[in-house]
Order: structure tokens, then sequence, then C-alpha cells
């Protein structure tokens, strides 16, 4: 089988560099690798509650992003997963082969429910099911993934080899993990212990894909650090969180080892350090702001790369969906 790649973002908020560096730049190299599927995930962002007039602007803003990225519509698809109801349809019947037991196991639930559990929509806690819909319905080879999303597509092989014993088949293609890039995981600026989140209360903690040269600049400048300077290996490194995430995002901006940003900067004091990485965010965020804004300018062109993502994801979704209704035993 043709390699296949699928991977989405959630159109939630603003997407951010933590977006750039652990997903889109490393989707780039894939669309030459076999059969690339770029989704906006519009169905996981409803799981809490959205504005529906920002969500659809948040949703051209992550098409408009994919591109001036470099996700070409020539080598890849890229569409909105809510136009595209196979996904839904399958990851219901999905759901009918689902051990709760499963479920309850997924840490992402526990993390967003928090103390309110009990008050927290089904969408939130079965969405696992809904992304291994998502994979599964285009028999998808290769997903590219953060740290924090190998449990799910762990799920998505499960419930893959469940669909497959309980019809006696070997229908569902198991998909396999892709971890890339120097920086899979980026940090808060505020907190190197958690994640860059677009959901964080506080702007400074993320550089937002959209921001101006002066708020990169200031907000890397007031990013959390401690008053050691850089040090020289990376066992010292591992042990001072904020140090290691700045380190890790000039190293994949830069596209070198973090042993080498170690090399030219160890024992320069974060007053040196802190320019330098800046000056290097704006020089490859800049162009892709700027690119971003020309395509929400010509939303008719965006708007058609789009239909045409979604006519052919229909169809590869619709021939999933056809074998399943066969071996289901639905009516043809």
């Amino acid at each position: 089988m043709m390699k296949r790649i699928f991977s989405g973002i959630q159109p939630s908020g603003n997407l951010t560099l933590g977006n750039y560096l652990g997903a889109i730049k490393n989707w780039l190299p894939l669309q030459t690798e076999g059969e690339a599927l770029f989704c906006i995930v519009d169905l996981h962002a409803i799981t809490i509650p959205q504005d529906p007039i920002m969500l659809t602007s948040r949703t051209l803003e992550v098409a408009a992003t994919y591109l001036a990225c470099g996700i070409d519509p020539q080598k890849s698809l890229i569409f909105v997963q809510s136009r595209v109801p196979q996904h839904a349809e399958l990851a219901w019947i999905l759901s009918c082969l689902t051990p709760l037991g499963w479920l309850n196991r997924m840490t992402q639930f526990k993390d967003k429910a928090g103390k309110h559990r009990e008050q927290a929509a089904l969408g939130l806690y079965s969405y696992p099911v809904l992304q291994a819909a998502d994979i599964l319905v285009y028999q998808t080879t290769h997903v590219p993934v953060g740290e924090d999303q190998k449990q799910h597509l762990e799920l998505a092989r499960d419930i893959a080899g469940a669909f497959n014993r309980a019809y006696n088949c070997d229908f569902f293609t198991l998909p396999e993990p892709q971890i890339l890039g120097v920086a899979p995981r980026v940090m808060s600026l505020r907190d190197g212990t958690k994640k860059m989140s677009k959901s964080d209360p506080s702007d400074l903690s993320r550089i937002n894909m959209l921001d101006s040269d002066d708020e990169i600049s200031q907000k890397i400048r007031k990013a959390k650090t401690d008053p050691e300077p850089l040090p020289e290996s990376l066992e010292e490194l591992a042990t001072r969180p904020e140090a290691q995430n700045l380190v890790t995002i000039y190293a994949a901006l830069a596209e070198c080892s973090v042993e080498k940003v170690l090399q030219e900067f160890k024992g320069s004091l974060f007053s040196i350090f802190k320019p330098k990485l800046a000056e290097l965010v704006v020089s490859v965020l800049g162009p892709i702001r700027e690119e971003t804004k020309k395509w929400l300018h010509d939303k008719g062109e965006l708007e058609a790369i789009l239909r045409a993502g979604q006519q052919q994801a229909t169809a590869k979704a619709n021939a999933t969906l056809k074998e399943v209704h066969l071996l289901i035993g639905f009516l043809q």
C-alpha cells in the first residue's frame, strides 16, 4: 500500500509557534513521501464551547497558515473535517466497538475535564474515537504526532484491531506514529514544564503565528528563565526547563542540533541569547505571517482549495465506508 499520511489541527484559537514546530513544519517533507492529507479538525474544536463567528474565522486562518507555511495543495489535500461527514459516521460505528475501559485510561480527558468531570460533555470524553475515525477512514499508514498524542494513536490501533476481530477481517490498516523534528513539544514561555497552548490564559505564555515582530520580541524578552548562564552540556540543560525550552526552539528554527546551539552560546547570559532568539523567530515567522494575511485577503481562492480538498477526501472516505457497510451488514 502507498504510504498515506494524515494529521490535523483544531481551529480552537490562534495557532502558535508550538503548532508550527511541533506539527506543520514537520509535515512539509512528508508531502513527497506519499499521499498526504492535512485537515482542520473543527469537529474536535466543539468539544469545548466555541463562538460560531470565531470558529469560522479561525478555520480559515488555520487553512491560510497551512498554505503560508508551505503545505502545497498540488501535493497534499487540505480540507475541513466537518465537510466530510464520513468522519462522524465512522466514529459512531467505532464507538460501538470501543470498551469504556479504554477511554477511561485516556489522560487528556482527565486533564481537560479536571474537577468538573461529571459536567464534561460526552464529546470531550469520546473524542479519541473520532480521532481514530479521522485516521482510519483514509486507511492512513503513518501519523505524525507529538509525544502527548502517542496514547491516542495507540488507541486508534486498538480500535482498528477490535473492528478487524469483530468482523473476522483484515480491513483496517494499523497506523504507525512518526515523531519528527528537534522540538516535537514546545513548552510555555512562562512555565517550562507545561506545553505551549492556545488555551493558556496568558498570551505571554505563547508566540502566536500572527504576532507582530514587536510582540514576538517582547514575549521572548519576558520569557521566564533562571539567572545562570547557558550551560555547555545537555545533561545540565535538562535540569533547567525554561532554558531547555528556549534553546530547543532556537535549534528547531535554525535547523541544527541542540548541542550546536550550546556550543555557540555556552556561558552566555540570557540578555545575550534572547535577542538572538527573537531575531531568529522574527525572521522565520514574519514571512509566514505576511503570507497568511495574503491568503486571508483572497478568501475565494482559499475556499476553492478547501472545496477541492473536500471533494477528494470525501471520495476516499466514501470508499472506506462502503466497505465498512458491507462488512457490518448494512443494506446497500
